[in-house]
């Protein structure tokens, strides 16, 4: 779907929000098209903030958010366009599956309920399990049934805060291909996601949330470029670490090599791929017993402050 010369369904210009002292989302500006928006950012970097603001359940507390060329905030008539599915599980176990979807709908004002109902339902594939309590559901299952709750109303816009949590394998494809067949449809559809594997396989466009800023936005192969180019630290224990320290800074795929007070080697490569083949060949030929090989910078923070440092 080509959305170069679509207008922003949700734009979000230069905002800002803070509880007292702590700034949980600092001077943000994107725009958002029809299809799939992934926001992906490691837990605490204010995802959640940022949605509940873009649906207009917090204030902002600088900038503004519009949604169809209209302000979110305090703007009932445009909240029956959204669909809104957050993080925490708010469901009630006693209730069977179609009843809460029919509780949500009624909610909504829904017209045609009973026909709404069943559409919702059956989009996520639970029509077999909509009579049962929720309580008896998988976590996997109580998702997606909180999705059908959030599409009774048929919104334009869906947002969803880590809708694929709790889901096993078979679900999360279910529920990635329900995605692109909503998105297929017209819809405007906003995931936030910790995983980029999971962003990757399903989002149009990307916007990278760290400590409260856009750290990068755009398409995710652009930022997997970006991504593969940074250094990488790697920490090595051997037998001989000033000897194997010597060895490594020979080799094309290392920056730089450093060894601690611990004897412990640390090596900076942007090419850990390299790396990870020559280091046993090296350490063999001189004869040196490699004890660990471990990378210090696979963690999503670390990742997302190199680019924020760029």
């Amino acid at each position: 779907m080509t959305t170069n010369n679509v207008a922003p369904v949700i734009s979000v210009d230069h905002v800002s929000r803070w509880f007292g002292s702590v700034v949980a989302v600092s001077d943000i500006t994107f725009d958002i098209k029809p299809g799939i928006t992934g926001m992906l950012g490691p837990n605490g970097a204010g995802k959640t903030t940022l949605l509940r603001m873009m649906t207009g359940l917090a204030a902002v507390s600088d900038g503004n958010v519009t949604v169809f060329g209209e302000p979110v905030r305090a703007n009932p008539p445009l909240y029956g366009r959204l669909g809104v599915m957050s993080e925490h599980e708010t469901v009630y176990g006693f209730l069977k599956g179609r009843d809460f979807v029919r509780m949500m709908g009624r909610l909504r004002g829904v017209k045609d309920l009973d026909a709404a109902v069943e559409r919702a339902i059956g989009y996520v594939d639970l029509a077999e399990a909509a009579s049962r309590p929720m309580r008896t559901y998988s976590r996997g299952m109580r998702q997606r049934m909180r999705l059908a709750a959030t599409l009774v109303h048929d919104p334009e816009v869906l947002i969803l805060d880590e809708p694929l949590n709790g889901a096993d394998p078979r679900q999360r494809v279910h529920f990635q291909a329900l995605l692109r067949k909503l998105a297929a449809e017209g819809r405007t559809i906003v995931l936030s996601s910790h995983i980029l594997e999971e962003v990757e396989q399903l989002a149009d466009t990307v916007l990278l949330i760290v400590n409260g800023k856009l750290a990068a936005s755009g398409d995710f192969r652009a930022i997997r470029v970006a991504l593969d180019e940074r250094p990488y630290h790697v920490l090595v224990v051997s037998d001989s670490p000033r000897k194997l320290a010597a060895e490594i800074d020979q080799l094309e795929s290392v920056e730089a090599v450093n060894v601690d007070p611990d004897g412990k080697v640390v090596v900076l490569s942007r090419n850990v791929r390299d790396l990870q083949i020559e280091l046993p060949r090296l350490a063999k030929a001189a004869s040196i017993s490699l004890r660990r090989v471990d990378p210090l910078d696979d963690s999503l923070e670390s990742v997302f402050g190199y680019l924020v440092e760029r």
